[in-house]
């Protein structure tokens, strides 16, 4: 028998922690107009369409104070924690920015070639054509979702909005059934929680409307979620993506996908994904391989598997010469239209963006559904506002949503993600079917399943590469490559139960991307007999939570990660 990484919860009190009443004095609060957690596509693009609004209404502006428009964001700088594939429709940038041409978009251009090859083992590579519907990029352009953070956020600052970086909004507001606001975390706190010299105590942030657009894993999302009972009864599913960039001597003249290869096909496995690889100009390519995490091998390492990947004929020749100049990792969420929220906004509240599930994972899409979804929260506050009866109502929010081609697209892949529990070949088959009829056969309503009550088991030894420093990496100069400055001392940030399965803890260990858990020697030790592992042996794990990107894969898979410090966590550039 196996073990289920769901039967050790971490110690957590969602409800206690994470919601509650304003606790400052009342002329001690921040108080703004609209509060926007995130600055992602979705945070900036509601925060930029609000100023667009407000800038056609005087009246209106004024009576939302001295800060119209105020911008939460935990990383350094918005972008700093934003990593994607990325290849965005333009239908959103068309939308928001009007009057700008193409060229000017911080993009590398729009896609005009395609290929996709299956990859049945580390030799070869077959193309498909024609190429699949889902992977035709056709018109779309590459970007770097960093930059394009960094890019959106002077429009915004341009536009009045007040950007708060480097602070973590790590309390829902909530009094008499309403959202008022959030809490920004505490600064300046050792390893054990006290106070260090230069301590700042976290503010209550004051808001007529509150936007959550905290991407991936968006903690004060999942606890709206499970205060306002908002979730679906289909749970969100996940994925963790890990990505490089590379500087390149040949550039690479179309997009590239693949599946098969370093993933193993049988169903024993449930190993899912695929890899991209984007050509950024004539000197520059971004690659990364993107696995789902209901896989049931403990010893399986998505980072590792990328290393292997590299070793590959089809990727070695495009990287050959090469030097990784960014690296990087991220989930996210992969359950589809079931798994979305079923409810997107509470009493002065709205969901946007990953943080409400708007991704498309059969076409890796979800930058212009975030973008699109934060100009509608801006259109829907607005109106709201401009009617006078305030934000306790926002189901205008969710009527645009249900209008748009968010709505449109995702209910056509609402099945396409859950097949693949039966392996790459039969789930590939059924998915086909799904894709080729519209999502109609086999129709119905397609359960998804929560990624940790998948049960877990330590199977062989893998063959990944042993890391060389120049094609090939290991976890802590890839966490090194991303930018990271956690101060050592900083507070754990993570919650796992203490000791756990080894089974669980080897996993937990071969999935981070970034090296924060590891099973000690004498533990492994403990838990070995006659050379064999004992997966049910309990083992303490040893956590490093400074070396954490912030990836939220740990959340999906038994344990649970809170906002850090602000500033905290990577400091990504080009990813």
């Amino acid at each position: 028998m196996s073990t289920a990484p769901i039967e050790f919860p971490p110690p957590v009190d969602s409800a206690k922690e994470f919601v509650g009443p304003p606790t400052d004095p009342e002329d001690e609060r921040i108080e703004v107009g609209v509060a926007i957690v995130g600055g992602g596509p979705a945070g900036l693009a509601c925060a930029i369409r609000l100023t667009q609004l407000l800038a056609e209404d005087e009246a209106l502006l004024e009576s939302l104070g001295e800060v119209p428009v105020a911008l939460v964001e935990k990383g350094k700088t918005p972008g700093s924690h934003l990593l994607s594939g990325a290849m965005m429709k333009p239908s959103a940038m068309k939308e928001l920015f009007p009057d700008l041409p193409e060229a000017d978009w911080p993009t590398f251009g729009a896609v005009d070639r395609d290929a996709v090859y299956l990859l049945p083992n580390a030799k070869r590579a077959l193309p498909l054509r024609p190429t699949p519907p889902p992977f035709r990029n056709h018109g779309n352009h590459v970007t770097s979702v960093a930059q394009l953070g960094r890019w959106m956020s002077e429009k915004a600052e341009e536009g009045g909005v007040y950007i708060l970086g480097e602070t973590a909004a790590a309390k829902l507001l909530v009094d008499d059934g309403r959202v008022l606001g959030v809490r920004s975390g505490d600064k300046g706190r050792d390893r054990e929680g006290e106070e260090l010299s230069n301590f700042e105590p976290g503010a209550d942030l004051i808001a007529k409307a509150t936007v959550l657009c905290e991407g991936t894993q968006g903690h004060l999302a999942g606890a709206a979620i499970r205060h306002f009972g908002l979730g679906s009864e289909d749970p969100q599913q996940w994925e963790l993506g890990v990505k490089e960039v590379w500087d390149v001597p040949k550039p690479l003249d179309r997009v590239v996908h693949t599946m098969g290869w370093p993933l193993r096909f049988g169903a024993k496995y449930r190993e899912f994904g695929g890899s991209f690889i984007y050509p950024m100009g004539e000197d520059r390519v971004s690659m990364g391989l993107v696995t789902g995490l209901d896989y049931r091998d403990a010893r399986f390492s998505a980072h590792d598997a990328l290393q292997q990947l590299k070793g590959h004929p089809l990727v070695a020749e495009i990287i050959e010469g090469g030097k990784r100049v960014g690296w990087g990792a991220k989930t996210l969420p992969s359950g589809g239209y079931w798994a979305r929220p079923r409810r997107l906004w509470a009493p002065g509240m709205i969901m946007c963006g990953d943080s409400a599930g708007m991704v498309n994972v059969p076409t890796l899409k979800g930058i212009h559904y975030a973008m699109h979804a934060g100009m509608f929260a801006a259109e829907a506050i607005v109106e709201r506002l401009r009617g006078g009866g305030g934000c306790d109502d926002l189901s205008n929010y969710e009527a645009k949503i249900e209008g748009s081609e968010i709505e449109k697209d995702t209910y056509r892949s609402r099945n396409m993600r859950q097949p693949f529990s039966r392996g790459f070949v039969v789930g590939g088959a059924i998915a086909n079917m799904m894709e080729i009829s519209g999502g109609r056969f086999p129709g119905g309503r397609w359960a998804t399943h929560d990624d940790a009550t998948v049960d877990v088991f330590i199977g062989p030894e893998r063959n990944y590469p042993k890391p060389d420093g120049k094609t090939t990496f290991d976890k802590l100069s890839s966490v090194f490559a991303s930018g990271n400055a956690t101060r050592d001392d900083a507070p754990n940030h993570i919650r796992v139960q203490e000791k756990v399965p080894l089974e669980v803890a080897l996993m937990w260990q071969n999935m981070c991307p970034a090296q924060v858990y590891e099973v000690p020697e004498e533990e492994l030790e403990a838990a070995s007999a006659n050379g064999k592992l004992d997966g049910k042996h309990e083992v303490r794990m040893q956590v490093t939570p400074s070396n954490c990107v912030q990836c939220g894969a740990i959340t999906a898979k038994g344990g649970r990660l809170t906002p850090p410090e602000g500033g905290d966590g990577p400091n990504y550039q080009a990813t």
